[in-house]
């Protein structure tokens, strides 16, 4: 679809939308032509695009040149005179901007409610919160109204909307992502997060944003993530009984078929107390940490007190103000603190590779925040609120349905283990919905999508075959059709092979306990088009049977095991796309 295609579907879906409330500013209808004209000119002209047409909603609390920046408080308005460097980043890789979506005012709260612009409600329930603090973001993704949309993330505000509406939200992390051009919230942990419904897409736009800037002092590179073993890679740590607490009716039962998919996928589980992380959460609103909120905005409340409950809201403007009771002192000691729940969570995940829980503790309803507003509030970040302040990454991933609702579950890992985390958490997606079976074993609508007709053929393909890569168009062109973002069972290795163009190659692990997960995509052709397409593959690749997560079987790209000698060894990112995207962004 041309850049011009998706603005004209976007304007007509988005004047009969139920839910006007998740918007604070759109951009007018000229201004966007103007925008899909100049993209759909450059593809045009052959330039390299990666996100040509991909429509962008942009959490209003980001600068975006040409619209005013509120952060949801009318008092706080201006007009940037340009982009934020995230946003700039992905209009120069051919992303379309929308508009700027309503959010938690001043990004202090996980509800979505605490806006003078209205209350964000559910996108598919319009008696239930849409979470927060990145509600518009999260509602008009989850509507399809647009491709992807910015939030912002201090205490979960980038996983919380995700979670309450089946979409993903990715919270690179901290530093990744240049916070310049961002109303601060707590500018020490403040990230830049993307909702998607692709995960894939999502990833990209991350990689797109990242590296540093110098507008943002604790924007930061990724270095090469730390190897892990065998083991590890493989190692999920879930939290007690105890420390996983009280949730939702229903909650308890989906998560615990969350784990049991994990188990099924082929990971090693195992409990552990997870109350450091949980102490240390307690402490972002709990201790001296709270003034770092009231240095970002405590200013402006202060000199607008007569306009608190009206244009600003009273639970955002009474969290903010409380922070300048806090002394330099208490601060320190806060940090001594935690510092050393930074150091007991390091030894909790030293031998594995992230901490699996739910995203959130429940969804409730507009009625019930409105009864009790801070204590309906709290719970929302349980599992959310650590995340930043030890310094880790994390994904929330769609994980089901309970009593109509979605169920989301999220992986939190070492920093700079992005790309390893998203791994893991798209093969837990996919299993959760393996594990949603029919009577034939197989999920619904995989279960469709896996019966190819007689005249045609089903190819996996882990590297420039992909969607968006450079010979993706040897598919297209011969009639492919993308069917199933896919990930292998933990049995394979990846390694980039040398020469060009650059290529991976994948090899059957020799032990059972020495193989990964690989990411890649399956792909259906007519049967002429296979052939083609086999026909064309370059020694020492070939196609051989692929076993995926779920414990299907599919034609597959494989290498010769002795043409991975001295080759790099991927497996422990399990994404060739994602690593040539790192790779390619430490050379910057």
């Amino acid at each position: 679809m041309s850049a011009a295609d998706a603005v004209a579907r976007f304007r007509a879906a988005v004047a009969v939308t139920e839910r006007p409330e998740a918007w604070i500013h759109l951009v007018p209808g000229e201004a966007l032509a103007d925008q899909a004209e100049r993209v759909d000119a450059r593809a045009a002209a052959g330039e390299d695009l990666p996100l040509a047409g991909v429509l962008v909603a942009v959490k209003d609390n980001i600068d975006v040149a040409g619209c005013p920046t509120t952060a949801a408080a009318p008092t706080y308005g201006y007009e940037p005179a340009a982009d934020a460097p995230a946003v700039a980043r992905l209009r120069a890789a051919g992303a379309v901007i929308v508009g700027k979506t309503n959010m938690d005012q001043f990004a202090t709260g996980l509800v979505g409610t605490r806006s003078p612009y209205g209350a964000v409600r559910h996108a598919a329930d319009a008696t239930r919160i849409s979470g927060g603090s990145s509600s518009g973001s999260g509602v008009v993704v989850a509507q399809g109204l647009v491709d992807l949309a910015l939030g912002t993330d201090t205490a979960g505000s980038g996983r919380v909307p995700a979670a309450l509406h089946g979409i993903w939200g990715l919270k690179p992390t901290r530093g990744l992502v240049p916070t310049t051009g961002v109303v601060p919230a707590c500018a020490s942990l403040d990230c830049v997060t993307v909702f998607g419904r692709d995960p894939q897409l999502a990833a990209l736009a991350v990689e797109i944003m990242s590296g540093p800037d110098a507008g943002d002092p604790l924007s930061r590179r990724a270095p090469v993530p730390a190897p892990l073993g065998s083991a590890a890679r493989t190692r999920l740590v879930v939290p007690t009984e105890a420390d996983l607490g009280e949730l939702a009716p229903g909650w308890a039962e989906a998560f615990a078929r969350v784990v049991e998919a994990a188990r099924g996928a082929g990971y090693e589980v195992v409990e552990r107390s997870i109350a450091p992380l949980l102490d240390a959460a307690r402490m972002l609103y709990e201790s001296s940490f709270v003034a770092e909120r009231y240095a970002a905005v405590g200013a402006h409340l202060e000199q607008h007190r007569d306009a608190i409950g009206g244009d600003l809201d009273p639970t955002v403007a009474g969290i903010v103000l409380a922070g300048a009771g806090h002394s330099a002192a208490a601060l320190f000691a806060d940090q001594r603190t935690l510092e050393g729940y930074r150091a007991e969570a390091r030894d909790l995940l030293a031998d594995a590779a992230a901490v699996l829980t739910p995203t959130t503790t429940w969804h409730p309803t507009l009625a019930q925040v409105a009864a009790d507003p801070v204590g309906a509030n709290s719970r929302m970040g349980r599992f959310t609120n650590f995340a930043n302040q030890l310094d880790m990454a994390a994904v929330a991933l769609p994980a089901g349905r309970v009593g109509g609702g979605e169920f989301g579950a999220m992986l939190t890992g070492h920093a700079f283990s992005d790309a390893r985390l998203l791994t893991i958490a798209r093969e837990l997606s996919t299993a959760v919905v393996g594990a949603e079976v029919t009577a034939g074993g197989e999920p619904a609508a995989a279960s469709a999508a896996r019966c190819p007709e007689p005249d045609e053929a089903d190819l996996f393909v882990i590297g420039a075959h992909r969607t968006g890569q450079p010979l993706n168009r040897l598919l297209t062109a011969r009639g492919g059709r993308l069917i199933w973002r896919a990930t292998t069972a933990p049995a394979y290795r990846l390694y980039a092979l040398p020469g060009e163009p650059a290529r991976p190659g994948m090899v059957l692990a020799e032990g059972s306990a020495d193989g990964a997960p690989i990411v890649g995509e399956v792909w259906r052709l007519p049967l002429a088009g296979f052939g083609a397409v086999v026909a064309e593959i370059p020694a020492p690749l070939g196609v051989g049977q692929v076993f995926l997560a779920d414990g299907s079987a599919v034609t597959g790209f494989l290498c010769q095991e002795a043409a991975t000698r001295d080759c790099e060894d991927l497996s422990d990112v399990g994404d060739w796309v994602l690593w040539r995207s790192t790779a390619a962004l430490q050379d910057r």
